[in-house]
């Protein structure tokens, strides 16, 4: 059962009032930015932890231990069907609330009834169906469209790109705190290389009108926020695909120039393919996915696909075998024999 942590005897404590103390998923908040997780992180842990107070009647989660934590995992996966990767997502967000903001170590918890995770092959698109995506899309959604597929980078290193980390010169994208906060670099497709000289020099235009206005700040983490205090203003560390309108930052209340929202970019994804009369569920990611099957195809070996897709282990990049049209699996049917 859960045990919580007591002062010592000899220690006077003193504690402010309630009404003055920060609420538990505020607290929860500031322990996240502290240790610099993604906003996306947060947003996912807050809103789990809140789902778990909810689901236990609005209890305070000092006054809970491991059996509610295992009843509420095991509802997800027996009542809610969620998949393996959600109900670890809710648990890591529940364990970094007790161990991190309260302070708590919760024993381990072996009654939890686990989702299955299934074995799936990734949706891949053809070379042919790929052609066919690209040319039902333009503008600048058109050119992250074609720069996910050109680059196998997932949808949000590809928004999160700053100036500086496009270099023309060497042909080659530097790809900053992706998955597992690792950087990689990715070849830059020839073909986008004038897309993305214009671009650059619209955005240049755009940071000087900013500059003039006093409104060319641009998000940076708190580390080199404080170790740069001038590098926000800097066309260096602008967003590539910035957003055309000023919006307010959430947690500072600073009004600046976001990058692009990435539903704009599955709407963009979502009309090519009826554009193109392609009737798979295809996302954003799906482009990625056809990056690494066709550099497998084209011959290129799987650890070479593995550092350019960014992959901690091997066995992830496996899984692209499994849907190559050749090797051992490409079996002919007997149907076809049948023919001869």
């Amino acid at each position: 059962m859960l045990q919580t942590a007591t002062a010592p005897q000899s220690a006077a404590v003193t504690h402010p009032p309630a009404s003055q103390q920060p609420k538990l998923l505020d607290r929860m908040r500031a322990e996240i930015r502290k240790k610099h997780y993604s906003r996306r992180t947060e947003q996912a842990y807050v809103q789990w932890c809140r789902r778990f107070i909810l689901h236990h009647g609005k209890r305070h989660p000092a006054t809970m231990g491991a059996p509610e934590v295992e009843a509420f995992l095991s509802h997800l996966a027996t009542a809610r069907h969620v998949a393996a990767s959600t109900q670890n997502q809710a648990l890591a967000a529940v364990l970094f609330l007790y161990r991190d903001v309260l302070g708590i170590e919760l024993p381990w918890l072996d009654n939890v009834t686990r989702a299955k995770r299934p074995q799936r092959v990734p949706v891949v698109l053809s070379r042919g169906e790929v052609q066919r995506l690209l040319r039902n899309v333009q503008g600048t959604e058109g050119l992250i469209i074609r720069l996910l597929y050109g680059t196998g980078m997932r949808l949000m290193e590809s928004l999160r790109l700053r100036v500086k980390d496009v270099n023309l010169d060497r042909h080659e994208i530097t790809i900053r705190h992706g998955k597992g906060g690792k950087d990689r670099r990715a070849p830059l497709p020839a073909s986008l290389e004038d897309d993305l000289r214009r671009l650059l020099a619209e955005r240049r235009r755009w940071h000087e009108r900013d500059v003039a206005t006093g409104m060319a700040d641009v998000y940076l983490p708190d580390a080199i926020a404080r170790k740069y205090p001038r590098a926000a203003r800097e066309m260096a560390w602008q967003w590539v695909f910035a957003s055309p309108r000023y919006s307010t930052d959430p947690e500072t209340g600073a009004i600046r120039r976001h990058h692009l929202d990435s539903k704009r970019i599955g709407r963009a994804i979502k009309r090519a393919l009826v554009a193109a009369r392609i009737d798979k569920h295809a996302t954003a990611h799906t482009l990625r996915h056809s990056f690494a099957t066709h550099l497998l195809e084209a011959g290129y070996d799987i650890r070479t696909v593995q550092d350019l897709l960014g992959h901690k282990d091997v066995e992830t990049t496996m899984v692209y075998t499994h849907v190559l049209n050749r090797g051992g699996r490409a079996v002919a049917s007997p149907l076809d024999s049948l023919a001869h």
